[in-house]
């Protein structure tokens, strides 16, 4: 998470990209968590299983207790999912420059479909 606080302001000016993210945890946790890791992001607190039942995630019942573990999302406009990243632990996360390359790959992308509509309707 720490990644996505240091480039906040380039996901979010250069990029028009917001970082929103979710715990199961309860209030009082998820805000000594954001203050001790610097986290600026929005956090949504105490997500149960009913409500990501629909993301089909991955759950785990280990020495922890249970826990659903994290799943990533990049969205465009309309909430349509472009990419996606469901971990079985804490290694795989995207990172922060990792989702600013998929916005770049979406945004070229989008530019590259405009020139070739462009290009049809001139006849070329």
């Amino acid at each position: 998470m720490a990644s996505y606080v240091a480039m906040k302001a380039e996901l979010a000016g250069g990029y028009e990209a917001t970082v929103i993210t979710a715990t199961a945890a309860d209030k009082e946790s998820t805000i000594k968590m954001a203050e001790e890791n610097g986290l600026t992001m929005p956090i949504a607190y105490g997500v149960t299983d009913e409500m990501v039942t629909g993301f089909d995630p991955w759950c785990g019942d280990g020495h922890h207790g249970y826990y659903i573990q994290p799943m990533e999302f990049l969205l465009g406009r309309g909430a349509s999912v472009y990419g996606s990243m469901y971990a079985s632990g804490p290694v795989g996360l995207m990172r922060a420059d990792e989702a600013i390359n998929g916005l770049i790959w979406r945004r070229e992308r989008g530019l590259m479909l405009v020139r070739q509509q462009a290009q049809q309707q001139s006849g070329q």
